[in-house]
């Protein structure tokens, strides 16, 4: 390790249709198509310091669309039209279906607009997967 060049590595970035369940370390840049907030616990002026915020938001590229699950300030990123990156991302298995998170190891940066339009006709969260247990003998 002591002759290894210092400094952070240039970020892969991956396409949508590249996800598969179980996998992290994604770096991907989409479009936000739409967002909806699923939970919003305490009040910001309310003698609750900490305020829990999710939403599902659908995130896309050129090759496909995935839900996103944005959390308290990730929320305020995820505009509609908006175009970010997503560094460090994970995929979080929610019902059988695949969802796109970014946890505390991650980071969402909005960047300027993407020339891409999202492929729409391809969402990854609507296959539905199941857990299957191989034995080998």
């Amino acid at each position: 390790m002591a002759d290894s060049k210092a400094g952070l590595r240039k970020p892969v970035f991956t396409k949508v249709d590249q996800l598969r369940p179980g996998t992290s370390g994604h770096t991907l840049t989409v479009k936000v198509v739409s967002t909806k907030m699923v939970l919003q616990k305490g009040r910001a002026d309310g003698p609750q310091v900490r305020q829990m915020r999710i939403a599902e938001c659908l995130v896309g590229d050129e090759t496909g669309m995935i839900i996103f699950t944005a959390r308290n300030d990730q929320v305020n990123l995820m505009e509609e039209g908006a175009t970010v990156t997503l560094r460090n991302a994970k995929i979080d298995m929610f019902k059988g279906s695949m969802r796109l998170a970014v946890d505390k190891w991650g980071r969402v940066e909005v960047t300027e607009p993407a020339r891409f339009t999202v492929k729409e006709d391809n969402n990854l969260s609507l296959i539905e997967y199941e857990l299957v247990n191989v034995v080998e003998e």
